[in-house]
């Protein structure tokens, strides 16, 4: 397993890690996420991934049932949790959501309650709150550091300018701002990573902790002919993710994008992850999975990643058609 710093923190992470999102309690039960963990913590990931809307609630409460069960050093291990949209679903009142100092101190201290753990290694702002000054963010989230609850902070679909506006804030009143961004990260969605993002890379430093790296499971291939039965696009109430994910001009890409993965010998996940990972400024990629076969195919991202070469890279390029970043390799 390769590591890598988050950002300019001294905290390091394995380059891939695991999530619970839409597999946790929607697609596996504890016997398969005890499973996996334990999978993925055997192979060197020390970080997983969490926040309070996922299963509302319920992900959480699994992966803090699993946590307790295992024999893991808490130093040895990365926890995370989210706040912004609420746990109750439909039922969420005025102050069960957002970004405001109470939302994010009680969605903190629910988010411990639920993985059973003593501090969060990594708190995230889910989504921008236009409704609240980014002062009392700043100073909330520099609060919970103080207090100890949480380690290090930071944000996830920001766009580049509300991130540095957070710094801006930290500065003139010297607290901490944030130290990671999750940002969705693929060959189909590039442009904060490799545009937006940039700037803010240079002149503070952000590690990233990116999400759906196979652009939810449409880089493996397996929908290719359709939407097998079981598989996250066919779970009721994501029919906005079939609608963003599920579309034939991106199939078509994929179709032609297997002959390089056929020509490399290796599988079209295994690739697609490594060319996330081959980006410098991509701290860690979360995986996600519902069975250990996939987990390992997954893992296997490592061993591609020395074979992307500049070659390669600018075949994937002409695929999907985009325009090579090989400086940026």
């Amino acid at each position: 397993m390769e590591y890598r710093r988050l950002g300019r923190s001294g905290l390091q992470l394995s380059v891939l890690s695991f999530g619970s999102w839409v597999t946790f309690q929607k697609q596996i039960d504890d016997s398969i996420a005890d499973e996996l963990m334990g999978i993925a913590y055997d192979n060197g990931i020390n970080f997983f991934d969490n926040a309070e809307v996922y299963a509302l609630g319920k992900s959480e409460e699994m992966m803090g049932r699993v946590l307790s069960k295992k024999n893991w050093d808490r130093t040895s291990y990365v926890v995370s949790s989210k706040a912004f949209f609420g746990w109750r679903g439909k039922e969420n009142k005025p102050n069960q959501t957002g970004l405001s100092r109470k939302h994010l101190t009680e969605a903190c201290h629910e988010a411990m309650k639920r993985l059973q753990v003593d501090y969060l290694d990594l708190y995230f702002c889910h989504r921008p709150d236009k409704n609240t000054p980014i002062e009392e963010v700043v100073f909330t989230m520099n609060t919970l550091i103080q207090q100890g609850k949480i380690l290090y902070w930071g944000t996830s679909e920001w766009s580049g300018v509300e991130i540095m506006e957070a710094h801006s804030v930290a500065q003139a009143y010297r607290l901490i701002g944030p130290t990671m961004e999750q940002p969705e990260y693929n060959i189909f969605n590039r442009h904060k990573l490799e545009n937006e993002y940039l700037e803010v890379f240079k002149n503070v430093g952000l590690g990233t902790t990116i999400w759906s790296p196979l652009a939810s499971g449409l880089l493996t291939g397996k929908y290719n002919n359709g939407i097998p039965e079981g598989t996250r696009l066919a779970i009721p109430g994501f029919e906005w993710l079939k609608d963003r994910t599920f579309v034939e001009d991106k199939l078509n890409k994929v179709r032609v994008y297997q002959t390089i993965a056929d020509e490399l010998g290796v599988s079209m996940a295994a690739l697609s992850i490594a060319w996330c990972i081959k980006n410098p400024n991509v701290s860690t990629a979360i995986l996600g999975a519902t069975k250990k076969e996939q987990l390992t195919e997954n893992l296997k991202a490592l061993d591609v990643l020395p074979m992307l070469n500049d070659e390669v890279m600018v075949k994937i390029d002409e695929v999907f058609g985009t325009k090579p970043r090989l400086a940026e390799y």
